[in-house]
């Protein structure tokens, strides 16, 4: 089921994805197991200033950002290379929505690509914590530089693959799970299967 992917991962200016900005776009489409296009760029952040928080974070400076792509151009390319495959991210609730609202932003349309969510996947199958960098040592995953997207895009790739050899994800294909001590996702693709799941802890050691 995994021979028509794209793994893809948005840096942003802030977690709301109405009215912050995606500044960092990667993704790559995988068929048959082979990486056969990779789309990485800077976006241009021409509205707004870019918080000291997000460079401490990304490493992305508003330096970087002024030699970035246009927006459109970036969501355009990005369209072209996912087309009708299946989407997948870590922390999916996430990037779907800064993905649906960067198209509505430039053409007034959305997607409507099935989708997998590493995260929901993980935080059934392993106890806390769950990033990505966390997975990827529990796993034996490199992971060098996290937080630069393409970075996180090739690594969310190899625990994908990682998980589906341990076992088959098949029924992962458009679920998404959100913890239930917060509200659910302001936006959902109208073919997600939302549900509300809890982080699983080891237990304490006593004595």
């Amino acid at each position: 089921m995994l021979n028509d992917i794209t793994v893809f991962d948005f840096e942003t200016s802030g977690l709301d994805p109405v009215n912050d900005r995606v500044i960092e776009i990667a993704a790559i489409r995988i068929r048959d197991g082979q990486v056969v296009s990779e789309f990485s760029t800077l976006v241009r952040l021409t509205d707004r200033e870019l918080s000291p928080k997000v460079t401490e974070l990304t490493g992305i400076t508003p330096e970087m950002l002024a030699g970035g792509m246009d927006e459109t151009l970036a969501f355009k390319i990005l369209r072209n290379l996912m087309g009708d495959s299946l989407l997948v991210a870590h922390n999916a609730a996430f990037d779907l929505q800064f993905l649906h609202w960067g198209m509505q932003r430039i053409g007034g349309k959305t997607f409507s690509n099935d989708f997998i969510d590493t995260l929901t996947i993980a935080r059934d199958r392993f106890t806390y914590p769950h990033r990505l960098e966390d997975l990827c040592q529990r796993l034996g995953i490199a992971l060098d530089g996290a937080h630069r997207a393409l970075n996180d895009v090739y690594a969310c790739w190899k625990l994908l693959q990682t998980m589906h050899e341990q076992e088959p994800v098949d029924n992962w294909v458009n679920r998404l799970g959100y913890l239930r001590k917060y509200p659910p996702p302001v936006w959902v693709p109208a073919h997600a299967k939302v549900f509300p799941t809890d982080n699983r802890y080891e237990p304490k050691v006593v004595g």
